[in-house]
């Protein structure tokens, strides 16, 4: 202990000494460490961090899957999942719910609430109970139960004012009173960050049918059941409901994920080539510190002699050295954690809403635990090759010569240019990367949506079953409202549907009159939108051919219909499709296409435009619509017209979720924009690294060769001479790290390829254009020092000698 309290004094006189170099050094290192940090606690928050509910690996999430019908995950149906959870014997409990939306009256002023319905079981599957009151009985998922709701802590606090009287009240949702049973946990939000209550839904006879497929579905496994025998076990459920019912069931399956595995997704990927980023920006800080600590230890060489002639073994000089280079570390690794924790707090703060629980990413023990262990494992990647290379010395002529050179050798030239040459491969590896992505970004923002983005407001409206339980109630409420909202001023076109574009698709089976009728488990499949009659015309989307519905059509059970081209082309490509018959699944009238409008992009600018079906409203009225409002240069001002026009037909009805169409695409390609942005800060932050630390090798070269150029330039050599020689080395090195970093960039981008759009992850012409531009920074790095040694005095070189 007391030989390493010696050494850390010794150490900490040597940085003190030093206070540029070790500012350098430090602030290299923090960078480095400070970008780790920061990605680490995402993907610690993210993907490592387990779910707060009671042994969460044996949760899993459960959908129907059908294969043929290119549906590798699906909603699962009521009846279904009430035969998964009596026939199975791998569950100990299973539970559905559903995402909804809820009006909240308290008060004059009707407020909008995102929440589930769920069953009965859905907590005690989650193995959480509430801070306050009680789970849902049993029986209150049944027709006909008492209604009572379940509130989130956040809720509690910021609503109700934390009120104890809350359990027991009664509250007015969607027009009903339901009962307050109790209150979660502080955090608790699942199944969304924005969940804040949660009812019982009993089911009625449309989600009774077994093709009506809405229920996400959750379960908990038996202790010692693996997720590849529950696997097997609703397979052999999914056979038997084939054979009972081959109308509904041909071709369905279930799959299942560990729940914690399914919440991440596809952010997986994204997070973890993050990860392999800034991993490689710390690799490339390492370098460049190892060849600072190379420099300076030249000017250290007698010092090194000296201590080995007074009997210090090479051991004991290396773990000296190492010290030093721990210490820097820490001191890099404390600077980074600064840095961190404002990266952590911006990438809260303008992540997109895609990435899961990045609300409860943090600062906390896993990571201070990560930074240190991070931090003492780069003093030893940077400091023990120069520590080795140090502690090697020739003592005679070391203590016989003093000079700055006396400890140098090839070995410590050959380390300096290996360091450099790995710095432009890493950095050639992440440039690439970040090249794939913003030219991926760019294709993404060219894609055109299929609507026009200017001029247009959304809002979401949602009608409560229990107060519109007929579709022509609903119908009625919303012409009217539309009517209303089309006179105010500045309105130039009002319509609806219930789902926005870029945001999923609502599938249902699909015949056309005339062909014959398919196999069960073959049916066509098309996606629909329910829509009003200046849906187009609000949107921006031009109608190629025919017409859009009338007014009479559109609130009748009159049978037209509008489709779109991707459907035009599948269905009728030989043949126009204006006066021909389909029948959708969830209505038994054949209906007539009047028009086919052009291709939106209904499930995301990255996904291609499959075929569709837009119905009238009153085909498909469901409780929840969106409006789409076009009106003149500012249409956030005509927001409180359309509140005040809403609620003048139902004083209960809340708007919610007020977008403009371009806020709505902005949204779309958030995630995309975000791993360009952080991946193009990073390269950035590798090519400055990369270029500094091959301006320093060089600089340093020159330095130690001041001698050999005033003699060339002593003896008749020409600046271009001296310019060449210099250069030329730095070429030489450059060359070397872009070949590697080419190759290496060609086998690790496939890792990639999912997050990648319109471009491929090996595309020849990212590759060369990032190789050009690299090498040219790099020359650029060798020509400063380069140009420096062409004024070279010979005879104030030559006087050193």
């Amino acid at each position: 202990m007391e030989t390493f309290i010696q050494d850390l004094r010794y150490a900490i006189r040597m940085l003190l000494k030093k206070p540029g170099f070790t500012a350098v050094a430090a602030l290299t290192l923090a960078l480095g460490i400070g970008a780790n940090t920061a990605i680490f606690s995402v993907v610690n928050g993210v993907l490592l961090r387990a779910l707060p509910f009671k042994e969460p690996e044996q949760l899993v999430r459960i959908w129907e899957s059908n294969p043929a019908a290119n549906l590798p995950s699906f909603s699962a149906s009521f009846p279904n999942f009430n035969d998964w959870r009596t026939e199975n014997e791998v569950f100990e409990e299973m539970a559905a719910f559903r995402e909804d939306g809820f009006n909240l009256t308290v008060g004059a002023e009707p407020e909008r609430l995102m929440g589930a319905r769920v069953t009965a079981s859905f907590f005690q599957t989650l193995g959480i109970a509430p801070a306050e009151g009680r789970m849902f009985l049993p029986t209150e998922d049944q027709a006909g139960a008492d209604r009572v709701v379940i509130v989130s802590h956040r809720m509690w606090q910021q609503r109700f004012g934390r009120d104890a009287q809350l359990i027991g009240r009664q509250l007015m949702v969607d027009g009903q009173p339901f009962t307050v049973v109790g209150v979660m946990p502080r955090g608790f939000t699942f199944p969304q960050d924005n969940t804040d209550i949660w009812i019982p839904f009993a089911p009625d006879a449309q989600r009774g049918e077994r093709s009506a497929h809405f229920l996400r579905v959750i379960a908990r496994l038996k202790p010692g059941i693996t997720v590849e025998r529950a696997q097997s076990d609703m397979d052999m459920i999914a056979q038997r409901l084939e054979q009972a019912y081959p109308k509904t069931n041909t071709g369905w399956r279930s799959t299942m994920l560990p729940l914690h595995e399914a919440i991440s997704g596809q952010i997986r990927t994204t997070l973890l080539v993050l990860l392999a980023a800034v991993g490689l920006i710390l690799l490339i800080a390492c370098a460049n510190v190892a060849n600072l600590l190379l420099a300076r230890a030249s000017a250290r060489g007698r010092e090194i002699a000296i201590r080995s002639a007074l009997g210090a073994r090479r051991g004991r000089i290396v773990r000296q050295l190492l010290t030093e280079s721990f210490l820097l570390a820490l001191l890099g690794g404390g600077m980074g954690l600064l840095l961190a924790v404002w990266g952590v707090d911006l990438l809260v703060s303008f992540g997109p809403d895609s990435i899961p629980r990045l609300k409860e990413v943090g600062i906390d023990g896993s990571v201070l635990g990560y930074t240190l262990a991070l931090s003492l494992l780069t003093g030893t990647i940077f400091g023990l090759a120069p520590a080795l290379q140090t502690s090697r010395t020739d003592l005679s002529r070391a203590l016989k010569e003093g000079s700055l050179t006396s400890t140098e050798g090839a070995g410590r030239h050959r380390l300096g240019r290996l360091l450099v040459v790995s710095e432009i491969a890493l950095a050639m590896m992440l440039l690439v990367g970040a090249g794939l992505l913003v030219q991926s970004f760019i294709r993404l923002q060219q894609v055109e949506p299929g609507f026009d983005v200017a001029h247009s407001l959304t809002m979401e409206i949602n009608l409560a079953q229990a107060k519109y339980p007929k579709r022509e109630q609903r119908a009625a409420f919303l012409q009217q409202a539309l009517d209303r909202i089309k006179a105010l001023p500045g309105v130039e076109f009002a319509g609806a549907t219930h789902r926005l574009p870029l945001r999923g698709n609502s599938g249902a089976g699909f015949m056309i009159e005339g062909r014959p009728e398919p196999q069960p488990g073959q049916e066509l499949s098309i996606n629909y939108r329910s829509i009003s009659p200046d849906y187009f015309q609000a949107l921006g989307t031009p109608l190629v051919q025919g017409r859009t519905f009338t007014e009479q059509e559109a609130w009748s059970t009159a049978g037209a219909v509008v489709i779109n081209q991707a459907a035009a082309r599948r269905h009728w490509p030989d043949d126009s499709p204006l006066g021909k018959r389909v029948k959708i699944s969830r209505g038994g009238d054949w209906l007539t296409v009047v028009g086919v409008a052009g291709d939106v992009r209904e499930s995301g600018l990255q996904t291609e435009v499959e075929p569709g079906i837009y119905l009238p409203y009153v085909h498909a009225p469901v409780p929840s619509m969106t409006l789409v409002i076009r009106a003149g240069a500012d249409p956030v001002s005509v927001v409180s017209g359309v509140r005040e026009q809403v609620r003048a037909v139902d004083g209960d009805q809340a708007v919610s979720n007020i977008a403009t169409l371009e806020q709505l695409v902005t949204t779309a390609i958030a995630q995309p924009r975000f791993n360009a942005s952080l991946l193009l800060l990073f390269a950035a932050v590798a090519l400055v690294l990369a270029a500094v630390g091959i301006y320093g090798v060089m600089a340093y070269a020159v330095g130690q060769r001041t001698r050999e150029i005033g003699l060339r330039l002593a003896l008749g050599a020409q600046t271009s001479d001296v310019l060449k020689l210099i250069l030329g080395q730095g070429v030489r090195l450059t060359v070397i790290g872009v070949v590697i970093g080419l190759i290496a960039a060609f086998a690790l981008t496939r890792l990639m390829e999912s997050l990648l759009f319109g471009v491929g992850a090996t595309d020849p012409l990212t590759f060369a254009v990032i190789a050009l531009l690299l090498t040219g920074v790099a020359l650029l790095a060798c020509y400063l020092p380069a140009r420096r040694a062409t004024k070279i005095d010979p005879m104030v070189a030559l006087r050193y000698e």
